[in-house]
């Protein structure tokens, strides 16, 4: 798309983070947007601010666990537009702690928030996307996507999951070629995400950071409207993890594995909750959470690659530290 004015955009997960961010940021162009999330009054918020912008701007509240919500979210855009030019599965959530220590239904709902998320909305995508001969499916993945979580086991699987999925579609459509499918995988990002996931582990989920803003996000998909790619990295941390595990996996498989064990040693104690896992909750409406920032360089190929040995090497060091101390 050489221009977003007046393209067509669906967004998931629309009510708060990065949903919220890349609506903002494709109102700003112009766009036209369709937005869903669970949650009917901060979703609509999301939708007046976009019109604040100049952009139209509709909001249907959407489950993206249930298919029929789904493929209505779509035919609500073919309905007030004609076409859906982006589509961006943007739904994220997980459970923090010991996977045995949450009911494997809990853990279900990861799984079919995020990952049978994104399959309802390529398969409301895609037949309008087959039908016009273009579109652009975005599907948002995380640095999780190219290296273990440990203690976020069941995010992690709907993460991978999410990466073979995307890049077996990609395949699928090369005889499209005006049909795109991308992958995001950001670092860790500044949202109420955090807050509102499981956690069960009895402590604090206080990472050190620093975090990418959402906004940061949120520019990424909207550069990939406009020139598509198959995957994308938001934050150095996020491709130095991607190197790292691919050099070397099981080296950063254990160093990633001690730094998670020796952080919730550190961390304070704090109640077991569900989060907004199994239902939406009222809190956690902003894009941000408040966490120190910084903002996106574009490191060179070799900074990026010496940023993965980099980080190889030092999770094998903190490894081996961890191991000694006992």
């Amino acid at each position: 798309m050489r221009s977003l004015n007046n393209a067509v955009v669906v967004i998931t997960g629309a009510s708060s983070g990065i949903g919220k961010a890349t609506a903002l940021a494709f109102a700003r162009r112009g766009a036209r947007l369709v937005l869903g999330a669970r949650r009917a009054e901060p979703l609509e918020a999301t939708a007046h601010e976009c019109r604040q912008l100049g952009a139209e701007a509709l909001a249907v509240p959407t489950d993206v666990t249930d298919e029929v919500a789904v493929q209505a979210l779509a035919q609500s855009a073919i309905d007030a537009h004609g076409v859906i030019d982006l589509w961006f599965n943007n739904v994220g959530t997980g459970v923090f702690g010991p996977y045995w220590e949450a009911p494997v239904g809990l853990q279900k709902k990861v799984i079919e928030a995020n990952l049978i998320g994104t399959l309802h909305g390529a398969s409301a995508a895609l037949p309008h996307f087959l039908k016009q001969r273009r579109g652009v499916l975005v599907n948002m993945c995380s640095m999780g996507g190219w290296s273990p979580t440990p203690f976020a086991a069941s995010y992690a699987a709907s993460k991978y999951g999410i990466r073979g999925f995307t890049a077996s579609l990609r395949q699928e459509l090369t005889g499209h070629p005006d049909i795109h499918v991308s992958a995001v995988f950001p670092a860790l990002v500044d949202t109420p995400g955090l807050a509102h996931a499981a956690n069960v582990s009895g402590r604090r989920i206080d990472p050190p950071g620093p975090f990418l803003t959402p906004e940061a996000v949120a520019e990424v998909v909207v550069g990939l409207a406009r020139k598509p790619r198959d995957e994308v990295a938001v934050g150095w941390p996020a491709t130095a993890a991607r190197v790292a595990y691919g050099l070397a996996p099981g080296l950063a498989e254990r160093g990633i594995g001690a730094a998670m064990r020796a952080a919730l040693r550190r961390a304070r104690p704090d109640a077991r909750s569900e989060g907004a896992v199994a239902r939406p909750v009222s809190t956690g409406t902003g894009t941000r959470s408040g966490k120190p920032v910084w903002h996106v360089r574009g490191p060179s190929a070799g900074s990026l690659a010496l940023g993965g040995l980099g980080l190889l090497l030092g999770a094998e060091l903190l490894a081996g530290v961890l191991t000694r101390r006992g």
